[in-house]
């Protein structure tokens, strides 16, 4: 037993000393081994990199032989280029030349003519001046003295010829002119025949019995007053048997009065707060007639697309009157004749009479005489929605505007017409002495006017001149500018005629 443990435990280094040299032999075979492995594959590296390189050589030089080619090509036409250009360019250059000696040519030539010119215009003035110094030594005048003359005679066939030529041009216009006019003016009124009332700003109410006079007066008055109140007019209760008179200058106010007082006279039940029940209610019922009047005069007209408030003023011009003329009669009136005139001239029909309806709206929102109707007109027609024309027509037809279309023309015109017709209206003594004054001023302004007389209603100016300030040639131009500054200056329906009168009186004694 000790053997063998003895036994065993030499025989443990020997194994171990065998295994160890066993392992450090099979180490070193694979050392060898890889290194073998690394050397074959290092060599079959550069071997596969020098033919790599000798591929991509050959590449390279393929394309370097290419691209040589390609750039020799574009050399080669580039230079035929260049011959095609350098061709045309001598070319050019052969034709420059010889446009060039051409006009070498040509100058020599106009220089020669230039000379010739120049002498035989020398040659002209003096010929000219040998001329002019025998003329004068002939007529016995210088150059300045002729031409002074002959400018005068000039002017004054010039003078003669063109006061010749404007009046044969004036009575071809108004032959041509008067007529038209006439035939359009003539059958817009005969086919727009109107009555027309003239109302006064008084009315009268009738009364069933004079008892009943002390009913509206009331226990110390108050139902009088409370009825003046009101309606803003003066009741006038007087000896008059069974009569009443209203007096106030708007007419709106005179009629609800009116209407009212008829009420109450009817009912028999007069106080004041009945008086006042009654006021409101006719009052609410006159608005509602304003607005039915103004929608039956624009259906009437034929008029459409009105707002509710244009129809509106539009019937309020029923109650106004403008120099004793209904002014809504005046309006339908102007609204006929401005669109059967706008029709015979071609013009828009219902532009001119929609224009003519409410060009005088603006007298309905203001007391006659304060600012002017026309321009609040406009105002009021462009706030209703109206078109520029419309409202410019409105502006227009008194001249504070400048008229912007041909129907506001005819506005003027129509306007004119309705209110210049005899009976149309009522005019002050103070206006129409006025206007006469006016006329007269104007021709006294001009010098030779020795009198002047304005006649026919202010229709006619006639104007007597001096006979040695004013010749005859001078008289026809003065009437001219007479009527013209009357033109500029004054505002007049129709049209005045001016009559100038230059009489020549001798006077001798025999004693």
């Amino acid at each position: 037993m000790e053997i063998s443990t003895i036994l065993l435990v030499l025989a443990i280094p020997v194994v171990g000393t065998a295994g160890f040299a066993a392992r450090a032999y099979l180490g070193k075979a694979r050392l060898n081994s890889a290194e073998a492995e690394a050397r074959r594959i290092k060599q079959d590296s550069i071997k596969e990199a020098e033919a790599k390189r000798k591929e991509l050589l050959i590449e390279a030089k393929d394309q370097i032989l290419k691209d040589k080619n390609s750039f020799e090509k574009e050399i080669k036409d580039r230079r035929q280029e260049l011959q095609t250009v350098e061709k045309r360019i001598l070319q050019k250059e052969e034709s420059l030349e010889s446009r060039g000696e051409q006009l070498e040519k040509r100058e020599k030539v106009l220089q020669h003519r230039e000379l010739e010119n120049q002498e035989k215009e020398e040659e002209l003035k003096r010929e000219f001046e040998k001329h002019r110094k025998e003329l004068e030594r002939i007529s016995g005048l210088t150059t300045d003295q002729a031409k002074d003359i002959l400018l005068k005679n000039v002017e004054n066939e010039a003078r003669f010829e063109s006061i010749r030529l404007i009046n044969k041009i004036e009575e071809e216009a108004k032959r041509t002119a008067e007529k038209k006019a006439r035939e359009i003016v003539l059958s817009a009124i005969q086919r727009n025949a109107s009555d027309f009332t003239s109302e006064c700003t008084i009315t009268t109410v009738s009364l069933p019995s004079d008892d009943m006079k002390g009913r509206i007066i009331g226990r110390e008055g108050r139902n009088i007053r409370t009825l003046e109140n009101l309606t803003g007019v003066d009741m006038i209760i007087d000896d008059t048997p069974e009569v009443v008179v209203i007096s106030g200058f708007d007419p709106v106010r005179r009629e609800i009065a009116r209407l009212s007082l008829e009420r109450l006279i009817q009912n028999g039940r007069i106080h004041p707060a009945r008086i006042e029940e009654v006021v409101e209610k006719v009052t609410t019922e006159l608005e509602e007639n304003m607005l039915e009047e103004g929608e039956k005069a624009a259906f009437e007209l034929g008029i459409p697309g009105l707002s509710k408030d244009a129809l509106y003023h539009v019937g309020k011009l029923r109650y106004r009157l403008s120099y004793g003329q209904n002014i809504l009669a005046h309006s339908k009136e102007v609204s006929n004749l401005a669109g059967i005139m706008a029709g015979e001239m071609g013009l828009d029909v219902l532009l001119a009479k929609r224009s003519g309806l409410l060009h005088d709206i603006g007298k309905g929102s203001i007391v006659e005489g304060e600012g002017a109707h026309a321009l609040i007109g406009a105002d009021m027609a462009k706030k209703f929605g109206e078109s520029g024309h419309v409202v410019n027509a409105i502006a227009a037809h008194h001249n504070d505007r400048e008229p912007e279309c041909f129907e506001a023309v005819i506005i003027q015109v129509a306007d004119a017409i309705s209110a210049s017709r005899p009976g149309a209206r009522r005019e002050s003594l103070e206006t129409y002495l006025k206007r006469l004054e006016n006329l007269e001023s104007i021709a006294y302004g001009f010098k030779g006017v020795e009198k002047c007389y304005a006649i026919q209603a202010g229709r006619e100016l006639r104007v007597l001149v001096a006979n040695d300030l004013v010749s005859d040639e001078r008289a026809e131009i003065l009437a001219r500018e007479i009527a013209q500054k009357i033109e500029s200056e004054l505002k007049y329906p129709g049209i005045v005629r001016v009559t100038l009168i230059r009489e020549k009186r001798i006077v001798e004694y025999a004693k």
